[in-house]
Protein backbone atom coordinates (compact mmCIF):
# COMPACT_ATOMS: atom_id res chain seq x y z
CA UNK A 1 0.00 0.00 0.00
CA UNK A 2 1.10 3.57 -0.64
CA UNK A 3 1.63 6.30 1.93
CA UNK A 4 -1.85 7.76 1.42
CA UNK A 5 -3.59 4.53 2.44
CA UNK A 6 -1.35 4.18 5.49
CA UNK A 7 -2.11 7.76 6.56
CA UNK A 8 -5.86 7.09 6.24
CA UNK A 9 -5.52 3.87 8.27
CA UNK A 10 -3.71 5.73 11.04
CA UNK A 11 -6.40 8.40 11.07
CA UNK A 12 -9.13 5.74 11.34
CA UNK A 13 -7.44 4.37 14.46
CA UNK A 14 -7.24 7.88 15.93
CA UNK A 15 -10.93 8.54 15.28
CA UNK A 16 -11.92 5.20 16.80
CA UNK A 17 -9.88 5.94 19.93
CA UNK A 18 -11.52 9.37 20.18
CA UNK A 19 -14.94 7.74 19.96
CA UNK A 20 -14.07 5.43 22.86
CA UNK A 21 -13.04 8.44 24.96
CA UNK A 22 -16.20 10.46 24.22
CA UNK A 23 -18.41 7.43 24.91
CA UNK A 24 -16.69 6.92 28.26
CA UNK A 25 -17.11 10.62 29.11
CA UNK A 26 -20.83 10.35 28.32
CA UNK A 27 -21.22 7.42 30.71
CA UNK A 28 -19.28 9.25 33.44
CA UNK A 29 -21.56 12.29 33.02
CA UNK A 30 -24.62 10.00 33.25
CA UNK A 31 -23.38 8.58 36.54
CA UNK A 32 -22.87 12.11 37.89
CA UNK A 33 -26.38 13.14 36.78
CA UNK A 34 -27.77 10.28 38.87
CA UNK A 35 -25.70 11.46 41.83
CA UNK A 36 -27.05 14.99 41.37
CA UNK A 37 -30.56 13.53 41.28
CA UNK A 38 -29.96 11.76 44.60
CA UNK A 39 -28.62 14.99 46.11
CA UNK A 40 -31.80 16.86 45.13
CA UNK A 41 -33.98 14.17 46.66
CA UNK A 42 -31.92 14.22 49.86
CA UNK A 43 -32.66 17.93 50.39
CA UNK A 44 -36.41 17.56 49.91
CA UNK A 45 -37.36 16.64 53.53
CA UNK A 46 -35.59 19.71 54.95
CA UNK A 47 -37.05 22.13 52.38
CA UNK A 48 -40.57 20.68 52.83
CA UNK A 49 -40.38 20.98 56.62
CA UNK A 50 -39.03 24.53 56.43
CA UNK A 51 -41.77 25.56 53.99
CA UNK A 52 -44.44 23.95 56.18
CA UNK A 53 -43.31 25.66 59.39
CA UNK A 54 -42.88 29.00 57.63
CA UNK A 55 -46.40 28.71 56.20
CA UNK A 56 -47.77 27.93 59.64
CA UNK A 57 -46.08 30.95 61.18
CA UNK A 58 -47.22 33.27 58.41
CA UNK A 59 -50.85 32.28 59.04
CA UNK A 60 -50.46 33.25 62.72
CA UNK A 61 -48.91 36.67 62.16
CA UNK A 62 -49.30 39.63 59.82
CA UNK A 63 -46.02 39.73 57.90
CA UNK A 64 -46.91 43.11 56.35
CA UNK A 65 -46.76 44.76 59.78
CA UNK A 66 -43.36 43.25 60.60
CA UNK A 67 -40.13 45.12 59.97
CA UNK A 68 -38.14 42.27 58.39
CA UNK A 69 -35.45 43.55 55.98
CA UNK A 70 -35.47 40.40 53.87
CA UNK A 71 -39.21 40.82 53.20
CA UNK A 72 -39.08 44.59 52.60
CA UNK A 73 -39.16 45.92 49.03
CA UNK A 74 -36.81 48.83 48.29
CA UNK A 75 -36.48 51.39 45.54
CA UNK A 76 -34.12 49.68 43.14
CA UNK A 77 -30.98 51.70 42.48
CA UNK A 78 -28.49 48.84 42.42
CA UNK A 79 -28.86 45.16 41.49
CA UNK A 80 -26.53 42.30 42.35
CA UNK A 81 -26.65 39.53 39.75
CA UNK A 82 -25.66 36.03 40.89
CA UNK A 83 -24.57 34.00 37.86
CA UNK A 84 -24.01 30.23 37.94
CA UNK A 85 -21.83 28.69 35.23
CA UNK A 86 -19.62 25.62 35.15
CA UNK A 87 -15.97 25.06 36.00
CA UNK A 88 -15.29 23.02 32.87
CA UNK A 89 -16.04 23.02 29.16
CA UNK A 90 -16.99 20.27 26.69
CA UNK A 91 -20.68 20.84 27.47
CA UNK A 92 -22.00 22.49 24.31
CA UNK A 93 -23.50 25.94 24.76
CA UNK A 94 -24.24 25.55 28.48
CA UNK A 95 -21.74 28.17 29.66
CA UNK A 96 -21.97 30.56 26.70
CA UNK A 97 -25.77 30.80 26.88
CA UNK A 98 -25.71 31.78 30.55
CA UNK A 99 -22.85 34.26 30.08
CA UNK A 100 -24.68 35.98 27.20
CA UNK A 101 -27.90 36.17 29.22
CA UNK A 102 -26.10 37.65 32.25
CA UNK A 103 -24.26 40.18 30.09
CA UNK A 104 -27.52 41.21 28.39
CA UNK A 105 -29.20 41.67 31.78
CA UNK A 106 -26.39 43.93 33.02
CA UNK A 107 -26.57 46.10 29.89
CA UNK A 108 -30.37 46.28 30.23
CA UNK A 109 -30.05 47.57 33.81
CA UNK A 110 -27.40 50.06 32.70
CA UNK A 111 -29.76 51.50 30.08
CA UNK A 112 -32.38 51.96 32.81
CA UNK A 113 -29.91 53.93 34.92
CA UNK A 114 -29.59 51.14 37.50
CA UNK A 115 -26.17 50.10 38.73
CA UNK A 116 -25.24 46.43 38.57
CA UNK A 117 -22.58 44.09 39.88
CA UNK A 118 -21.86 40.36 39.68
CA UNK A 119 -21.40 37.51 42.12
CA UNK A 120 -19.93 34.81 39.89
CA UNK A 121 -20.13 31.08 40.57
CA UNK A 122 -18.11 28.88 38.21
CA UNK A 123 -14.69 29.32 36.62
CA UNK A 124 -16.01 29.81 33.09
CA UNK A 125 -18.08 32.84 34.09
CA UNK A 126 -15.27 34.23 36.23
CA UNK A 127 -12.78 33.88 33.37
CA UNK A 128 -15.10 35.68 30.93
CA UNK A 129 -16.17 38.62 33.08
CA UNK A 130 -12.73 39.27 34.61
CA UNK A 131 -11.39 40.01 31.14
CA UNK A 132 -14.02 42.69 30.65
CA UNK A 133 -14.81 45.93 32.51
CA UNK A 134 -17.65 44.59 34.68
CA UNK A 135 -17.90 45.16 38.46
CA UNK A 136 -17.42 41.86 40.30
CA UNK A 137 -18.19 41.64 44.02
CA UNK A 138 -17.01 38.07 44.65
CA UNK A 139 -16.32 34.77 42.93
CA UNK A 140 -16.85 31.13 43.84
CA UNK A 141 -16.08 27.78 42.22
CA UNK A 142 -18.95 25.54 41.10
CA UNK A 143 -17.95 21.98 41.97
CA UNK A 144 -19.50 18.86 40.49
CA UNK A 145 -20.90 17.95 43.91
CA UNK A 146 -22.25 21.11 45.62
CA UNK A 147 -22.88 20.84 49.35
CA UNK A 148 -24.42 22.89 52.16
CA UNK A 149 -21.06 24.39 53.14
CA UNK A 150 -20.56 25.80 49.65
CA UNK A 151 -24.14 27.12 49.54
CA UNK A 152 -23.71 28.70 52.98
CA UNK A 153 -20.65 30.69 51.86
CA UNK A 154 -22.57 32.05 48.86
CA UNK A 155 -25.75 32.86 50.84
CA UNK A 156 -23.68 34.62 53.54
CA UNK A 157 -22.15 36.87 50.86
CA UNK A 158 -25.61 37.66 49.49
CA UNK A 159 -27.10 38.38 52.93
CA UNK A 160 -24.18 40.56 54.03
CA UNK A 161 -24.39 42.58 50.81
CA UNK A 162 -28.16 43.08 51.05
CA UNK A 163 -28.44 43.73 54.80
CA UNK A 164 -25.57 46.24 54.65
CA UNK A 165 -27.60 48.26 52.14
CA UNK A 166 -24.98 47.83 49.41
CA UNK A 167 -27.60 46.50 46.99
CA UNK A 168 -31.38 46.82 46.68
CA UNK A 169 -32.20 43.48 45.08
CA UNK A 170 -30.41 40.26 44.26
CA UNK A 171 -31.21 38.37 41.07
CA UNK A 172 -30.23 34.76 40.47
CA UNK A 173 -29.37 33.49 36.97
CA UNK A 174 -28.97 29.75 36.56
CA UNK A 175 -29.75 26.95 34.10
CA UNK A 176 -33.02 25.15 34.76
CA UNK A 177 -32.76 21.41 34.16
CA UNK A 178 -35.55 20.31 31.78
CA UNK A 179 -34.31 17.09 30.18
CA UNK A 180 -31.16 15.40 28.94
CA UNK A 181 -31.42 17.33 25.67
CA UNK A 182 -32.85 20.63 26.91
CA UNK A 183 -31.89 23.14 29.58
CA UNK A 184 -33.28 26.65 29.91
CA UNK A 185 -31.31 29.69 31.15
CA UNK A 186 -33.56 31.12 33.88
CA UNK A 187 -33.56 34.12 36.19
CA UNK A 188 -35.57 35.19 39.23
CA UNK A 189 -35.41 37.59 42.14
CA UNK A 190 -33.68 35.97 45.09
CA UNK A 191 -33.78 38.78 47.67
CA UNK A 192 -36.00 40.39 48.94
CA UNK A 193 -38.31 37.43 49.51
CA UNK A 194 -42.05 37.26 49.05
CA UNK A 195 -43.86 35.50 51.90
CA UNK A 196 -46.60 34.41 49.52
CA UNK A 197 -44.12 32.87 47.08
CA UNK A 198 -42.34 30.93 49.82
CA UNK A 199 -45.57 29.40 51.15
CA UNK A 200 -47.19 28.68 47.78
CA UNK A 201 -44.26 27.72 45.56
CA UNK A 202 -44.26 24.06 44.55
CA UNK A 203 -41.28 21.97 43.54
CA UNK A 204 -40.29 19.34 41.03
CA UNK A 205 -37.83 16.46 41.10
CA UNK A 206 -36.26 14.48 38.28
CA UNK A 207 -35.08 10.91 37.96
CA UNK A 208 -32.68 9.45 35.39
CA UNK A 209 -33.98 6.23 33.83
CA UNK A 210 -32.85 3.84 31.12
CA UNK A 211 -35.58 3.21 28.56
CA UNK A 212 -34.75 0.68 25.86
CA UNK A 213 -31.04 1.18 26.45
CA UNK A 214 -31.32 4.96 26.10
CA UNK A 215 -31.08 7.47 28.93
CA UNK A 216 -34.17 9.54 29.68
CA UNK A 217 -35.47 11.78 32.45
CA UNK A 218 -38.78 11.59 34.26
CA UNK A 219 -40.02 14.72 36.03
CA UNK A 220 -42.49 14.88 38.88
CA UNK A 221 -44.33 18.05 39.89
CA UNK A 222 -44.72 18.44 43.66
CA UNK A 223 -47.20 20.76 45.29
CA UNK A 224 -46.24 23.17 48.05
CA UNK A 225 -46.03 21.69 51.53
CA UNK A 226 -49.12 22.17 53.67
CA UNK A 227 -48.68 24.88 56.36
CA UNK A 228 -47.99 23.43 59.79
CA UNK A 229 -50.94 23.65 62.16
CA UNK A 230 -50.20 25.25 65.53
CA UNK A 231 -52.64 25.14 68.41
CA UNK A 232 -54.43 28.43 69.02
CA UNK A 233 -53.30 28.47 72.64
CA UNK A 234 -49.70 27.57 71.78
CA UNK A 235 -47.24 29.93 73.44
CA UNK A 236 -44.10 30.60 71.44
CA UNK A 237 -40.97 30.92 73.55
CA UNK A 238 -39.63 33.28 70.89
CA UNK A 239 -41.58 35.96 69.05
CA UNK A 240 -43.02 34.46 65.79
CA UNK A 241 -41.71 37.45 63.83
CA UNK A 242 -38.18 36.74 65.05
CA UNK A 243 -38.63 33.09 64.14
CA UNK A 244 -39.66 34.03 60.62
CA UNK A 245 -36.67 36.36 60.33
CA UNK A 246 -34.37 33.58 61.55
CA UNK A 247 -35.77 31.06 59.05
CA UNK A 248 -35.26 33.23 55.98
CA UNK A 249 -31.46 32.72 55.83
CA UNK A 250 -32.08 28.96 56.06
CA UNK A 251 -34.53 29.23 53.18
CA UNK A 252 -32.02 31.23 51.13
CA UNK A 253 -29.32 28.64 51.82
CA UNK A 254 -31.66 25.88 50.66
CA UNK A 255 -32.54 27.78 47.48
CA UNK A 256 -28.88 28.37 46.65
CA UNK A 257 -28.05 24.69 47.20
CA UNK A 258 -30.97 23.59 45.06
CA UNK A 259 -30.09 25.87 42.13
CA UNK A 260 -26.45 24.77 42.33
CA UNK A 261 -27.56 21.15 42.12
CA UNK A 262 -29.91 21.90 39.23
CA UNK A 263 -27.22 23.84 37.37
CA UNK A 264 -24.74 21.00 37.82
CA UNK A 265 -27.35 18.53 36.53
CA UNK A 266 -27.91 20.79 33.50
CA UNK A 267 -24.16 21.00 32.86
CA UNK A 268 -23.76 17.23 33.07
CA UNK A 269 -26.75 16.65 30.79
CA UNK A 270 -25.27 19.12 28.28
CA UNK A 271 -21.95 17.26 28.50
CA UNK A 272 -23.72 13.94 27.93
CA UNK A 273 -25.40 15.34 24.83
CA UNK A 274 -22.17 16.92 23.59
CA UNK A 275 -20.24 13.68 24.04
CA UNK A 276 -23.04 11.73 22.34
CA UNK A 277 -22.85 14.07 19.35
CA UNK A 278 -19.06 13.75 19.30
CA UNK A 279 -19.33 9.93 19.40
CA UNK A 280 -21.87 9.95 16.54
CA UNK A 281 -19.68 12.28 14.48
CA UNK A 282 -16.64 10.10 15.14
CA UNK A 283 -18.57 7.04 13.95
CA UNK A 284 -19.65 8.80 10.75
CA UNK A 285 -16.11 10.04 10.13
CA UNK A 286 -14.72 6.53 10.65
CA UNK A 287 -17.16 5.17 8.03
CA UNK A 288 -16.12 7.87 5.54
CA UNK A 289 -12.44 7.20 6.19
CA UNK A 290 -12.94 3.46 5.78
CA UNK A 291 -14.49 4.10 2.37
CA UNK A 292 -11.54 6.32 1.40
CA UNK A 293 -9.10 3.71 2.73
CA UNK A 294 -10.71 0.92 0.70
CA UNK A 295 -10.65 3.07 -2.44
CA UNK A 296 -6.98 3.99 -1.86
CA UNK A 297 -6.07 0.34 -1.28
CA UNK A 298 -8.01 -0.73 -4.38
CA UNK A 299 -6.26 1.94 -6.43
CA UNK A 300 -2.88 0.80 -5.10
CA UNK A 301 -3.56 -2.85 -5.95
CA UNK A 302 -4.86 -1.91 -9.41
CA UNK A 303 -1.72 0.16 -10.06
CA UNK A 304 0.52 -2.75 -9.03
CA UNK A 305 -1.36 -5.15 -11.31
CA UNK A 306 -1.02 -2.71 -14.22
CA UNK A 307 2.73 -2.45 -13.56
CA UNK A 308 3.09 -6.24 -13.56
CA UNK A 309 1.05 -6.63 -16.78
CA UNK A 310 2.99 -3.79 -18.44
CA UNK A 311 6.31 -5.38 -17.45
CA UNK A 312 5.25 -8.78 -18.76
CA UNK A 313 4.12 -7.22 -22.04
CA UNK A 314 7.45 -5.44 -22.40
CA UNK A 315 9.35 -8.73 -22.13
CA UNK A 316 7.39 -10.37 -24.92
Amino acid sequence: MDGKANAIRDRIKTVQNTKKITTAMKLVAAAKVRRAQDAVLATRPFSETLQSIFGGLVTRIDTDSLDIPLLTQRDVKKVTIVVITGDRGLCGGYNSFMIKKAEARYLELEKQGIKGEFILIGKKGVSYFKRRPYPIRSTFDCTQNPDAKQALAISDEILNTYLAGETDTVELMYTKFVSLIASVPSSRTLVPFSATEITEKGDEVFSLTSDGGNFSVEREELEAAEPAEFEEDMIFEQDPGEMVEGMLPLYLNGQILRTLQESVASELAARMQSMQSASDNAGELAKTLNTQYNRARQASVTAEILEIVSGAAALE
